[in-house]
């Protein structure tokens, strides 16, 4: 298999360590190197600290091949990169003419003066190879030292972006051989990390030495990422897709989708197939639920409407849950979600009713029902499955985890219901 390629990303610039900025550089220039066949090993964030800086060079040097640097380019004291890197390469700055024309042509553009602080930009370390930024002043500077491809480029990102495209992919292709690396991303729900793990162990023992596992765990759900390392697509693809064969015999039950596909768009996929509809009848989860279906385009085939019940009165005179009911269990309980569930599949005459009741907190809950206890139900021609979650402390928290739920319980249903 053709050698692999190692990257290190360095965002450079006080303001991500503030937190005033994100850093949406890395995660981008990440995607590109991945699609390109480079691998990523580490991503680093440094202030504008000269001993910062240069320890995040002498770092960077020993686990990679390329070390592409991001910001700290301005003509400012804060500014530290450009006079670093001449330090680290032990060389100096000097005026690099052809930079100088492209900051004073970029100046007169925008019919504004070049001043002394301005012609700072083009002064480049003496061992870099000038790279030209067309939609910025500070030029980007490549050097091929210490056994490493190294690039640095400013950090605003549109200025970053075409410097990328235009020029360092490029380069990287045709100075390397490079692999390709292809991700295939398995969402589960259902089950805990811990446990899946448990469930996959002897496969996950059993993977060949170019495919690898990831578990990224999210509120309610578990990603499986798997990432083969080849000397061609078909190859690649090849090795997860005879993984995923062997893989999902054991979890099938707990896919819900492959991709960047969320569950609320995986549910409206389903209905959509499936040619069903669904309403919603949430209490707690205050029309989260019915918010996150009709984000995705189209959601009017299969969503009819949904009802927001908060106060008792309206579970019963809207959805006509028993006062009995709510005088012996409580708006909290199996029995309220199953009338509220029955309801609103009645009053919008769809195939699925679902249903939410809970104490979603942080105030409101007692000893026999905290902070956090929910119930969901889903109503469907061949009766009603309801659950009983025991969430958290935290109200936004226990209100997504009950979306999830509740459109986990409606896929399980839809999947029995049809098949």
């Amino acid at each position: 298999m053709k050698k692999e390629v190692r990257a290190e990303i360095i965002a450079i610039g006080d303001e991500l360590l503030y937190g005033q900025i994100q850093d949406t550089n890395s995660h981008w220039i990440s995607q590109e190197l991945t699609q390109i066949g480079v691998r990523v090993v580490r991503r680093t964030t440094v202030g504008d600290n000269q001993e910062a800086i240069l320890s995040a060079f002498a770092l960077a040097e020993k686990n990679a091949d390329i070390i592409l640097m991001t910001g700290g380019l301005g003509p400012t004291q804060d500014d530290l990169t450009k006079q670093l890197l001449a330090t680290y390469f032990d060389c100096t700055l000097e005026l690099v003419p052809e930079a100088l024309d492209a900051v004073r042509v970029f100046f007169e553009r925008r019919g504004r003066e070049l001043t002394e602080t301005n012609k700072l930009q083009a002064h480049l370390p003496t061992k870099c190879t000038y790279v030209p930024n067309e939609v910025g002043t500070a030029p980007g500077m490549w050097f091929e030292e210490k056994g490493c491809v190294w690039m640095s480029m400013p950090g605003v990102p549109h200025e970053m972006r075409k410097l990328m495209t235009d020029f360092v992919l490029p380069k990287l292709k045709s100075l390397y051989d490079l692999p390709v690396i292809y991700h295939q991303l398995i969402r589960t729900v259902g089950i805990g990390e811990s446990w899946l793990s448990d469930l996959i162990k002897d496969w996950e023992d059993a993977l060949p030495e170019n495919v690898k596992l990831a578990y990224l765990p999210s509120l309610g759900e578990v990603k499986l990422r798997l990432t083969a390392f080849a000397d061609d697509m078909g190859a690649a693809s090849g090795a997860v897709a005879r993984q995923l064969d062997l893989l999902k015999p054991m979890i099938e039950k707990y896919i819900y989708a492959y991709g960047n596909i969320p569950m609320h768009e995986a549910i409206g996929s389903l209905l959509n197939e499936k040619n069903q509809k669904v309403a919603f009848a949430e209490s707690c989860s205050g029309g989260y639920i019915a918010h996150l279906v009709t984000s995705v385009a189209g959601a009017s085939a299969y969503f009819q409407g949904g009802i927001i019940p908060y106060h008792n009165t309206y579970k019963q005179t809207l959805l006509g849950v028993s006062d009995d009911t709510l005088s012996s269990h409580g708006a909290v309980s199996e029995q309220t979600v199953i009338e509220m569930a029955k309801g609103v599949r009645e009053k919008f005459q769809t195939d699925y009713g679902v249903a939410s009741s809970g104490i979603a907190g942080p105030s409101g809950g007692t000893a026999d029902k905290p902070v956090g206890t929910v119930w969901i139900a889903c109503s469907y021609q061949g009766g009603v499955d309801t659950k009983l979650l025991q969430l958290t402390q935290d109200r936004s928290i226990n209100i997504h985890l009950t979306a999830i739920s509740a459109l986990n319980l409606l896929r399980t249903c839809i999947l029995r219901e049809t098949s």
